[in-house]
């Protein structure tokens, strides 16, 4: 059998690890960003800044900072995807993943569909920033040139 230049083979339990682990990524950066602007405006901390799809709006200063704390979370979500992912054309798929599942479990918290626009609208922008800035960081080092040996050469 000749090998082939990146060759995978299907690993179901590598993909699963994975999604797990973009999820605890996700909800426990998600808790610390919240908890870093909460303390920019005294505000009581519940499961709803996370999961209360009502909570995301641009009406009030909770919201602005719990908006702000999503878009701040898909940074370093990004930065997930480069270092446990590695792969530019995977990082689409997971963040299609994270968010369908933070979808699902805002459906189940609130017990219907989120209705909000604005929650649309930052879940939307955040798979955007989370899949362009993984993609660019993993091609970045996907691309980076192939050290070749410079060592002095055998005149032959």
């Amino acid at each position: 059998m000749a090998s082939h230049f990146r060759s995978y083979i299907w690993d179901p339990v590598l993909i699963v690890s994975q999604i797990v682990l973009m999820q605890c990524i996700y909800y426990s950066f998600l808790g610390l960003w919240l908890a870093g602007v909460d303390s920019l405006v005294p505000t009581s901390r519940s499961l709803d800044q996370i999961f209360n799809y009502e909570l995301l709006g641009f009406a009030s200063m909770q919201g602005r900072l719990s908006m702000m704390a999503f878009i701040l979370n898909s940074l370093t979500c990004a930065l997930g995807l480069w270092f446990f992912i590695r792969r530019g054309k995977q990082c689409l798929d997971f963040t299609v993943t994270v968010h369908f599942f933070h979808m699902i479990c805002c459906w189940i918290y609130n017990a219907h569909l989120p209705a909000a626009l604005s929650w649309w609208l930052v879940n939307v922008a955040c798979m955007a920033l989370m899949a362009v800035i993984g993609e660019y960081l993993c091609m970045r080092t996907e691309l980076r040139a192939i050290p070749v040996n410079s060592g002095p050469k055998s005149n032959l």
